[in-house]
């Protein structure tokens, strides 16, 4: 079933941390004999259920973020740095320059390390310019910060958070710039899978299942036909007529049965990636970073055997972190996370290094903590996030310090793209629309999700914007046929692409040509849509199985992977994708529109009052004010039931023509792409 919001992996250690912020409205104030620090009580709690305090003498890590200088002057840099006009263009700053000009103060750290000493709390770890780390008891922890931490219920799920803002009795709260880890609350992994209607996951299926190695069908969608239904050879009788999905239930092809699940030399056919490789174009001599919480304790067996499997370059994979053990769920659904990043942006850039490095748990502190490490010790220099939080729920002090980090990347050249989500428009999960973050952050890039169809030969046939709804218009099968559902049952949205307006940050100078006044996410797309997936290989339990996936998961690794490309053909760093993809020229990236078709599936039911039709836009409800056109196709799910299944509508938000809401500018344009966004290296 759809996961909601909170639904994020629940952890057992506990993380509190003070960053390297980069902006000064959130710095502690002074307030009759103690710093406060302003803006840190989660959001979140406003939608939960407050369970009471939290145990005590629980034990916590914290750490503890440390203030930066002369921000109106990075600012500056980071236009200049960006700017084709400026001497400064593309001149990225070492992590040491970037210390000694924006850093903390020497000997900041030493004074809140004796501070928190002085609070009952063990300093671990001394990151100089950066932060503080500490362990400490819950009670250690609020007595030093002046808080009481509860636990708090969203949606089934529990977290601690602070019920209030934090300050600091002590001369060393003029040094702190955020608090992180009073909350375990964080992001989610942006995978999803194709359902059966009725609301499950498709199962992984063994390798051994099939044995010549034919998995999904890359030409799932077939030519128009009619499919009739009867109760009992009598009425209601309903005929509909349309493009059609996948094969029959009863069919024993593996290789027919839906979902898709494309394989890497069919993306890189569809996407114009194999004219990259024939030129030596593969991500030779970069390096793509993957930030993952909890990672996966057999991702180097997987992917080598994945890169085997599919004949691709061999994997150079390095792990920074230890990945967990897989206890429940959670941890299992971010090594799925984590398979599938390593596994599709080496698919892409297959002569490129790749890092996983691994989050300790997947709450904000702990993420941010392992892209940190990523970005001070430069392990790469494209970053890719498949994970993110509905941004109306992360407090200003967290959003500050992930833009502290992005800044600091884009300072020394460093791309960092996140995923722009699975949930639409998020009306479904919190009633209202909403954008996630870290990709609505304008020191980020957004990559947004879309729907592929492949033809005989592998080329592109169409691609729509990623959006999902589904209508049940046949239930099961009862031996003499499938009764018609009377009305068709609208099951409406079921999951695509994230993107809208930030309500967070203004507009950014390089989307100067949007609309309105925010920033707006996504900046660019790429194949996302489940039902239109691709393949991975992972272990689960003690055997290999496949599977079928997608989300804006899938998306942000194979753009980071052509950008790593990118670089390869640059000769060097490119910096923040975002700032560089709006002046392209045209070419280089395919404008993602809507179209319709005469064959979109629609219906006619007789019944005993008579006849009434059923038009491709009834079969496809509910569709947004801007939805005018998509594409439909006839669906036999698992259960036998019948379905009318759309690509192409997502929630309220719509593609069109230019930069929209579901696909941002578009998808790259293989070589064209590369070709022009080396040129504007220099």
């Amino acid at each position: 079933m759809r996961e909601r919001i909170g639904r994020s992996c629940a952890v057992a250690g506990a993380a509190i941390g003070v960053w390297l912020l980069a902006s000064p409205g959130l710095q502690a104030e002074p307030s009759h004999g103690k710093w406060q620090l302003t803006n840190h009580t989660p959001r979140f709690i406003t939608a939960a259920k407050d369970v009471g305090p939290e145990d005590q003498a629980k034990q916590v890590t914290i750490r503890v973020w440390l203030n930066t200088r002369n921000q109106a002057s990075l600012e500056a840099l980071l236009k200049d740095l960006y700017d084709p006009a400026s001497p400064s263009y593309h001149k990225w700053l070492t992590q040491a320059e970037f210390d000694n000009r924006f850093g903390s103060q020497a000997g900041d750290a030493a004074a809140v390390q004796k501070f928190l000493e002085s609070q009952n709390l063990k300093v671990s770890a001394n990151g100089s310019r950066h932060y503080v780390e500490a362990q400490g008891r819950i009670a250690d922890v609020q007595r030093a910060f002046n808080v009481q931490i509860h636990r708090f219920d969203l949606n089934g799920r529990t977290y601690r958070a602070n019920t209030s803002d934090p300050s600091v009795d002590d001369a060393a709260g003029a040094l702190i710039a955020a608090v992180g880890g009073l909350t375990d609350h964080g992001v989610k992994p942006h995978n999803r899978h194709p359902v059966d209607p009725d609301g499950q996951p498709f199962k992984p299926i063994p390798l051994a299942a099939v044995p010549n190695g034919y998995f999904f069908s890359a030409q799932c969608f077939r030519k128009p036909e009619v499919q009739t239904f009867t109760t009992g050879g009598g009425l209601p009788a309903a005929a509909y007529e349309g493009h059609r999905y996948g094969a029959d239930i009863s069919n024993q092809d593996f290789g027919s049965l839906p979902p898709c699940g494309y394989q890497p030399s069919e993306v890189q056919k569809a996407y114009k990636l194999d004219q990259l490789y024939a030129a030596g174009l593969d991500g030779s001599g970069q390096t793509i970073v993957i930030v993952d919480a909890f990672g996966s304790q057999t991702i180097a067996f997987d992917a080598g055997f994945f890169s085997d499997w599919y004949t691709l370059a061999p994997l150079n994979l390095q792990i920074v972190g230890t990945p967990a053990p897989i206890t429940n769920a959670d941890i299992q659904g971010w090594a799925e996370e984590t398979t599938l990043d390593v596994e599709w942006s080496h698919s892409v850039a297959p002569g490129a290094n790749i890092v996983l490095e691994v989050a300790a748990s997947d709450n904000d502190d702990d993420i941010d903590a392992a892209l940190l490490d990523a970005v001070v010790n430069s392990r790469g220099n494209v970053i890719s996030n498949s994970y993110g939080e509905p941004e109306s729920l992360v407090d200003p002090s967290e959003l500050q310090k992930e833009d502290a980090i992005l800044k600091l990347a884009a300072a020394k050249g460093i791309a960092v793209n996140y995923s722009s989500g699975d949930d639409g428009d998020f009306v479904i999960d919190l009633g209202y629309t909403d954008v996630s973050s870290p990709a609505s952050s304008p020191f980020a890039t957004g990559v947004g999700g879309t729907s592929l169809a492949l033809r005989s030969d592998n080329s592109m046939a169409f691609q729509t914007g990623w959006g999902t709804n589904l209508t049940r218009i046949a239930d099961y099968d009862l031996g003499s046929g499938s009764p018609p559902v009377v009305p068709p049952a609208s099951i409406g949205f079921y999951f695509g692409a994230g993107g809208g307006q930030s309500a967070v940050y203004a507009k950014p100078r390089f989307q100067h040509d949007l609309h309105g006044h925010a920033r707006m996410v996504p900046d660019i797309s790429y194949l996302a849509d489940p039902y239109t997936g691709v393949e991975i290989i992972e272990t689960f339990g003690s055997e290999l199985d496949y599977g079928a996936i997608g989300g804006t998961s899938l998306a942000c690794p194979m753009f980071s992977g052509l950008w790593a490309i990118a670089m390869q053909k640059a000769g060097g760093p490119l910096g923040q994708p975002a700032r560089l993809l709006y002046d392209l020229p045209g070419r280089a990236i395919t404008d993602v529109r809507p179209f319709d078709t005469r064959h979109n599936v629609k219906g006619l039911i007789l019944n005993t009052t008579g006849v009434s039709f059923e038009s491709a836009r009834d079969l496809a409800a509910p569709l947004g004010r801007s939805t005018r056109e998509f594409f439909s196709a006839l669906y036999n799910g698992t259960s036998t039931r019948w379905y009318v299944l759309t690509f192409g509508t997502d929630s309220s938000l719509a593609t069109h023509e230019g930069w929209d809401d579901v696909t941002g500018l578009g998808t790259p344009n293989g070589m064209a792409f590369v070709d022009a966004v080396a040129r504007r290296a220099h």
